[in-house]
């Protein structure tokens, strides 16, 4: 194995002390007054010689090491978030950051040790992240280190930001759309009617429903049906639009709480003979990568993974600097990304 260069190994090619090696590749020569042939044989020898700086034994004699970590449930390894690991790979880039990232899949243990194995490597700090929507208490030993939550609100008090994206403003924004479109006969699948008739620990679907009802409210109406799925996946989108189809043959509108239920709707309209958009318009959330390729394409309410990701290291950079967020939770739009799923009443 190569031996690392040292800043000793530079003086002594350069013929000069350590001391004024240092002051030179700091860039301190000219204010200490180091003469310019001295300041040149110095950078001279250390470009010969390959010589890097240790970054840990300067940053901790600075007080920071230039370094952040990430620790997810599943984000790494899951199909839809993994853009949220982009954002802030390239936002710790961005600001001469490196980020380590962890994974526990869940596993309480393992995300303990995983914080104590960043802890001491003295990470300047740490972001926490979930792969869903989720709600949770921050554990003890990040209260101690500057700690952003990314996808993930707190259980209870902390000094902490979280970033989250608005599925409240996401789900009046999909009852406007079919409201704007005339119908007025709108029905849900997935979640509802009641503000608590939802999938349990699905923050998503308590705050997509919260913004559905409110909007609806608004404009003097109900929800046509609803029909609560416990999993949201394309067989239970496909079951529910058929217990939907049995009390109303004729649907004019229909919000599914995620794609997955979507892709069980479409078929289970299409299977019942009626066309989507002229028979049935129908709207989404989550923006999956196959909702483009079903026929007509979904219009769905995209989560902003990247921008997640990105403002999640930003918050954190600032509370590393000293001048942290006021602990508050920080919402992002969730962009309509528009198909041709929704037509006129």
């Amino acid at each position: 194995m190569t031996r690392r260069v040292t800043l000793a190994d530079v003086a002594r090619a350069a013929g000069v002390s350590s001391t004024t090696a240092s002051l030179v590749l700091s860039g301190r020569g000219s204010e200490l007054r180091i003469s310019p042939g001295v300041q040149e044989r110095v950078r001279d020898a250390s470009a010969d010689l390959g010589y890097r700086p240790n970054i840990v034994s300067v940053g901790l004699r600075k007080g920071t090491t230039r370094t952040l970590g990430l620790v997810s449930d599943t984000v790494a390894t899951g199909q839809m978030a993994g853009d949220m690991i982009k954002g802030a790979i390239e936002a710790a880039r961005d600001h001469g950051y490196m980020l380590f990232i962890g994974e526990t899949e869940g596993d309480p243990a393992i995300e303990s040790a995983l914080i104590d194995a960043m802890l001491d490597r003295r990470v300047d700090g740490i972001v926490l992240t979930s792969m869903f929507t989720r709600t949770r208490a921050v554990p003890a030993a990040l209260e101690r280190l500057p700690t952003v939550l990314l996808n993930t609100l707190p259980a209870g008090p902390t000094r902490a930001p979280a970033v989250v994206p608005d599925e409240v403003e996401a789900g009046r924004a999909a009852a406007r759309v079919l409201l704007d479109a005339g119908h007025r006969d709108i029905h849900l699948v997935g979640a509802g009617p009641g503000a608590d008739d939802v999938p349990p620990d699905t923050v998503a679907g308590v705050e997509r429903l919260a913004g559905i009802r409110e909007v609806l409210h608004a404009a003097g109406l109900e929800p046509a049906s609803s029909h609560l799925c416990d999993d949201w996946t394309p067989p239970q989108g496909w079951a529910a639009t058929h217990d939907l189809l049995a009390h109303h043959p004729r649907p004019r509108a229909v919000i599914c709480f995620n794609d997955r239920l979507a892709f069980g709707t479409y078929q289970a309209l299409q299977e019942s003979g009626l066309r989507i958009p002229d028979d049935v318009s129908v709207v989404s959330f989550d923006n999956y990568p196959m909702a483009d390729w079903l026929r007509p394409g979904v219009s769905s309410f995209a989560i902003p993974h990247e921008a997640l990701g990105r403002r999640a290291v930003e918050l954190l950079l600032a509370e590393v600097a000293g001048t942290p967020a006021v602990p508050v939770v920080h919402r992002l739009p969730v962009p309509l990304a528009a198909r041709g799923s929704v037509a006129p009443a």
